[in-house]
């Protein structure tokens, strides 16, 4: 059954009528069509009459002939008769050449609400954004969360346990993939996926690109996912009985792997200046399944593996994520909202008295009053001093939550 994925509708039911465009975002199949599959219904429950929806996936072969913006713009023209408001859905638009023209006009020309989906983060760049300047608003979908995979096995009346968390933590939340019993079944469907994902949204028909070359520096950049990761390592690492690269093909490989939503760049904060500091990121995978297909053991200590995992919680919670700087340390996150932030520190567990004082210890130059907290796999309250202990599933699973000041 399909599982109603309430984050994201809360932030997208105030936006159903209006007249901005709703630009749903986020990596192959993270579940943005049944997400539009969802608001459809939601529609049609409060009243709205189906022949006044209109959808198109433009991925469906069925649609190959609209090509560009004036094809579009037939099709829907030729679908939109009488009066009322029409609500206009359409699916990976960016196949759509100049589909913002034709937005533009939907939006200028007639009584519509406009949803529209892609899986490149450019959809919102160059002459779309001159085009519609304060006209649209963008979410971002992620695979699921923990506490969806929960709902999700709970509504598919299928057996759970807090133990699933060491199968999330190791092949992560696409939504198909839990259609898989075995690991060896998910394992090759998220290699199929990310397969898919690099010859569809990276690749694609371009010349001079080298497949080849890409996937392995990809998948190792997804491998180490969260650790100071430096162009010069990465050089390093595949110039190891393989050709020389330059810096600038790998930026250009980060960049094309942020544009497709493969990985996000985590800037850092200055704990003492209070300021972003923009020039240096660390980079975390959009889902750990994706770290896990190029990792030949997993480590469940691994805390980059958990830390992953905080910080597209984080973000799916609506919160800005840097990595913490201070004078002589890190804080793993500096996680803001609404001008408001808190400290957070990970471990796997807290298991001896210097691991503890490592982790809390981490604090003990900062003066900034907010809130600061320590998460691990720990039962046991370890608070003290002010510091904050919390348990990592109970985070995940909503049974506490953030305070930030």
């Amino acid at each position: 059954m399909r599982l109603n994925r309430e984050v994201y509708l809360e932030q997208i039911r105030p936006y159903y009528d209006s007249d901005i465009i709703k630009v749903i975002v986020g990596v192959r199949r993270a579940g943005k069509s049944i997400l539009l599959e969802t608001i459809k219904d939601e529609l049609i429950e409060k009243g709205i009459n189906p022949d006044k929806i209109i959808y198109l996936n433009l991925e469906d072969m069925d649609y190959e002939y609209i090509v560009d913006a004036s094809d579009l713009n037939e099709e829907i023209k030729a679908r939109v008769s009488g009066s009322g408001k029409y609500y206009i859905f359409l699916d990976e638009i960016q196949h759509i050449k100049h589909f913002e023209k034709a937005l533009a006009s939907f939006r200028a020309s007639m009584d519509v609400s406009l949803f529209v989906t892609g899986s490149n983060s450019t959809l919102l760049s160059g002459e779309l954004s001159t085009l519609l300047t304060g006209r649209t608003v963008e979410f971002e979908i992620l695979p699921f969360s923990f506490y969806e995979m929960k709902q999700y096995y709970e509504l598919n009346k299928m057996e759970w346990s807090e133990d699933k968390f060491y199968d999330y933590l190791k092949w992560g939340g696409f939504p198909l993939r839990f259609d898989y019993k075995d690991e060896g079944s998910v394992s090759r469907y998220i290699t199929n996926l990310y397969e898919s994902i690099v010859n569809r949204d990276i690749i694609g028909k371009s010349k001079s690109a080298d497949k080849k070359r890409f996937m392995d520096i990809s998948l190792y950049i997804l491998a180490n996912a969260g650790k100071e990761l430096s162009v010069d390592n990465i050089i390093e690492a595949y110039g190891k009985g393989h050709t020389d690269i330059s810096r600038r093909t790998i930026y250009n490989y980060l960049e094309r792997m942020k544009k497709a939503f493969l990985i996000h760049g985590v800037g850092r904060y200055n704990i003492v200046g209070k300021a972003a500091l923009s020039n240096r990121e660390k980079q975390y995978a959009v889902d750990t399944g994706f770290r896990t297909i190029n990792t030949n053991t997993l480590n469940y200590e691994d805390t980059f593996y958990l830390e992953n995992i905080i910080y597209n919680e984080l973000r799916m919670r609506g919160y800005t994520v840097f990595a913490g700087k201070t004078y002589k340390g890190e804080i793993d996150f500096v996680a803001v909202k609404e001008g408001k932030k808190c400290f957070i520190q990970v471990s796997y567990l807290l298991a001896s008295e210097a691991t503890i004082q490592r982790e809390f210890g981490a604090y003990s130059k900062i003066t900034d009053a907010s809130p600061k907290y320590v998460m691990s796999l720990d039962k046991v309250d370890l608070s003290h001093d002010g510091i904050i202990h919390m348990n990592i599933i109970d985070f995940l699973l909503r049974k506490k939550d953030l305070v930030i000041t």
